[in-house]
């Protein structure tokens, strides 16, 4: 198997269900598109109609467009947005083609953007998604007004010990899903998941359920980081277990003066769940910081 899918058709019914209740709690899309890319189709969705720059998420590992269902409503009071579901994760977007590497990871995400006829285009990605958003800057720029990241993974510090046992409990098929449900809790900072929200559920399915064929991220050099010259905002965790978000923050302060980077001591991962309020409050300003 050279492309990510589904383990069984099971699964992925199951999956796509629970997609279904989930995007029910979103705001209605102004559109949606299937875009043929070397590589596979992309899901996308378009949420307001009031043109200018828009926004386009990049979700986390294993997560997709509902997953920002407490963010859209406060973005959308200042900007159109754009939700896509990350190809190679679970989501409806379908992977065809193998994926090598990173410029390749990259090229699939400029198909979208040329045939969706984005000139100009804020980025915001959260974990996983702040890797990819990071990784389409260092190969295509010249799109991007800015770039939002929240508790970015493998971008300014190393995985820690934590993450790695995170992932082989929520990935390994022997593993009690009891210990499932603690280790969804412990990179929440302890919080209880609710086990009927069907984000979760999602979440849970495309961890357990969903064989991942891209290739493994890496961090990025000092020399690529410097290569991004978008006005850049960085939220760090305090609570995360992906990385030290300190040295992180040291890091990403280290770049240049186009990056404002700070630390949320009472955010854990989950950052954009946990303070979705304060978050659009906080990207609205540095957006309009920047007149945008």
């Amino acid at each position: 198997m050279e492309n990510s899918q589904f383990k069984s058709q099971k699964a992925h019914q199951k999956f796509l269900k629970f997609y279904d209740e989930a995007m029910e709690k979103l705001p209605v899309p102004q559109g949606t598109f299937d875009i043929n890319t070397a590589y596979g189709n992309v899901r996308v969705y378009r949420f307001g109609n009031r043109g200018g720059i828009p926004i386009l998420l990049f979700p986390g590992r294993a997560a997709s467009t509902p997953m920002w269902e407490p963010n859209l409503t406060g973005l959308l009071k200042t900007h159109d947005v754009y939700a896509m579901d990350l190809l190679g994760e679970p989501g409806l977007s379908i992977q065809t083609h193998p994926i090598k590497d990173n410029k390749q990871q990259a090229s699939w995400v400029e198909e979208v953007i040329m045939k969706l006829k984005l000139t100009k285009v804020h980025l915001l990605g959260v974990s996983f998604g702040g890797w990819s958003v990071v990784n389409y800057a260092v190969n295509y720029p010249k799109c991007i007004a800015s770039i939002i990241l929240l508790d970015p993974a493998l971008v300014f510090a190393p995985f820690s010990l934590k993450i790695i046992l995170f992932s082989l409990i929520t990935t390994l098929p022997f593993i009690p899903e009891k210990w499932r449900e603690k280790s969804m809790s412990w990179i929440s900072g302890g919080a209880e998941i609710d086990s009927q929200n069907s984000t979760s559920i999602l979440i849970s399915i495309g961890l357990k359920e969903f064989t991942i064929k891209t290739p493994p991220p890496k961090q990025f050099t000092a020399e690529e980081l410097n290569s991004i010259h978008p006005p850049v905002l960085v939220i760090f965790a305090g609570k995360s277990i992906v990385h030290n978000s300190v040295k992180a923050l040291v890091c990403a302060k280290n770049l240049s003066n186009h990056v404002e980077a700070e630390v949320w001591p009472a955010a854990s991962h989950a950052i954009n769940g946990e303070f979705p309020d304060q978050i659009n409050e906080r990207i609205s300003q540095f957006l309009s910081g920047l007149g945008m």
